[in-house]
């Protein structure tokens, strides 16, 4: 049986076309009369509205884009999952989609959003074009969330970078370690500025040198990663006694290669990671980490959207953040 559509329900009842429209928007010009004999025409033919049809008539789709770099890095996964609770709450549901740093892959995600195909953006991609996001932000609904680009006018949530770093860095001190490595990101994005500058800032608080020799960087956030920048690590003429690492990923890397070349963990290399990603907890020795509230920082993420969206006035977050304290620091 074919599904009823508007006109027939509207004949159904002996009414127009846009007096049964006006009921499913729940408009007050329909007498209750009118509605009674409409809402029963809708339950005999078994109607169900086009919620994309009446979306469009509205100036909204109901839906939120997501965009992340890559869909590999365990870190997006609970503040994905308090993005999508938070948006189906108020009944939006997300797109998720993975830019690979690509401006191109970028700019067919914006377009939804300049098309009206999506409602607003919350942006978790480090490399994502600045420029065009700032401009995109004067006329849609956009906000930042962990990674962001400081001084461009879009709210964000996030984490004090630079003082979760030298929280880290500081408790390596404390544990009796003066020759500590980082493990750092591409510098072009403003988190892994934000937390070399808390690791020198520890290390000169306590009268350590900074040694160039003991900073790498890597191109990119993965095992592998950690795995290489640990190898040129151990073959440093003085080998460092405590690496720290601006992710869990390269962290857990680093491990696998201390433990493959014959060395132990906290024994003769200390390690701390950043995320606190589910894999921390199942290492071995399990990672001292910083943790981010990855699911609190999603649902602000999508509420202080949403509020956007609606034309509320909204301020960004800085959330606390915690060192965890595990065997890869204290045996």
């Amino acid at each position: 049986m074919p599904m009823a559509n508007i006109q027939q329900v509207a004949k159904q009842a002996g009414v127009s076309a846009a007096t049964v429209s006006r009921v499913l928007n729940g408009q007050n010009s329909v007498s209750q009369k009118t509605r009674i004999k409409v809402e029963e025409a809708i339950s005999l033919l078994r109607y169900e509205p086009s919620m994309l049809g009446r979306n469009l008539r509205n100036s909204e789709s109901r839906i939120i884009l997501i965009l992340i770099p890559t869909i590999s890095n365990p870190f997006y996964l609970e503040i994905i999952k308090g993005i999508e609770n938070t948006a189906l709450d108020h009944q939006y549901n997300i797109l998720l989609c993975e830019t690979d740093s690509n401006p191109d892959k970028e700019n067919i995600y914006f377009d939804l959003v300049r098309k009206r195909m999506a409602d607003g953006i919350i942006s978790m991609d480090p490399a994502v074009n600045v420029e065009t996001l700032k401009q995109l932000a004067e006329k849609y609904a956009i906000i930042q969330c962990s990674e962001y680009g400081g001084g461009i006018g879009i709210p964000y949530v996030t984490i004090n970078n630079e003082m979760a770093s030298y929280q880290a860095v500081r408790h390596l001190i404390h544990m009796g370690h003066e020759k500590i490595a980082l493990m750092n990101s591409d510098e072009k994005f403003l988190y892994a500025r934000e937390r070399r500058a808390g690791y020198e800032r520890a290390l000169t608080e306590y009268g350590i040198p900074v040694r160039k020799e003991y900073i790498h960087y890597t191109q990119h956030l993965g095992f592998e990663y950690g795995q290489q920048a640990m190898k040129k690590i151990l073959t440093l003429e003085e080998r460092p006694t405590a690496v720290f690492a601006v992710s869990d990923l390269l962290a857990i890397g680093a491990l696998k290669e201390i433990n493959a070349s014959g060395l132990s963990v906290p024994g003769d290399l200390a390690v701390i990671g950043f995320d606190k990603i589910d894999f921390s907890n199942m290492t071995n020795p399990t990672l001292t980490t910083i943790a981010q509230p990855m699911y609190k920082m999603g649902i602000a993420a999508a509420q202080m959207l949403i509020d956007k969206i609606q034309g509320k006035p909204i301020d960004s977050i800085i959330f606390d953040h915690e060192l965890i304290i595990r065997e890869s620091t204290s045996g």
